[in-house]
């Protein structure tokens, strides 16, 4: 084993590190579209109720609002959601999600007499640069429900923007985005999604 180096033998050069392999990197240096997933803790259902999942639907929406994310696309689970926003100020994006994922647990803890329990495990965030990225993520957004057999058309799942985009959309927009292929997404949706109570 090498001893450490001392002072005088540090270079001054720049290194070049890795990402650490346990925990996703958060880049959110840049304005623009970003698509966010977020796991709860050991991918527990804490929001299986359609009162929790309501509770987790409108505090998106209403902290989406607070830090200027201008949401595209959402879906919401008993343990993960996925969510597509424009963000005008990227740091923002990061304090959204905090909040979010702070304040739920913080009332979902009160309701179940669990203090401090750990109810949000990770998430993560992809800058969309590309506009067939943007289409293909938009349709993987609202398609989710029936991906994971909630439901046969993603309108009938109220926990998702399928209904709200198909009346905002113009049917043109609407029939591009869900014809969309999304077979060579990479994105972590390993959840098994239990029906809500």
């Amino acid at each position: 084993m090498n001893p450490l180096p001392n002072s005088n033998q540090i270079s001054s050069n720049p290194i070049h590190l890795h990402d650490w392999p346990h925990a996703p990197t958060h880049r959110t240096q840049q304005a623009g579209a970003y698509m966010v997933t977020s796991a709860t803790y050991q991918k527990a259902s804490f929001f299986r109720s359609a009162d929790r999942l309501t509770l987790l639907s409108n505090s998106l929406f209403d902290l989406a609002e607070a830090y200027a994310l201008q949401l595209q696309a959402w879906a919401v689970f008993a343990n993960h959601y996925h969510l597509i926003a424009e963000c005008p100020q990227p740091q923002n994006l990061k304090r959204f999600t905090r909040h979010l994922h702070s304040s739920t647990a913080i009332a979902i803890n009160h309701q179940d007499n669990s203090a401090g329990r750990k109810v949000w495990h990770q998430y993560w965030e992809s800058h969309l640069t590309f506009q067939r990225s943007y289409f293909a993520r938009l349709h993987y957004v609202h398609q989710n429900p029936v991906r994971h057999g909630l439901v046969s058309s993603p309108s009938q799942y109220p926990w998702c923007s399928a209904t709200w985009f198909e009346r905002k959309a113009t049917p043109s927009f609407f029939k591009t985005i869900m014809s969309f292929p999304t077979d060579k997404l990479e994105i972590p949706d390993d959840f098994e999604v239990e029906p809500p109570l």
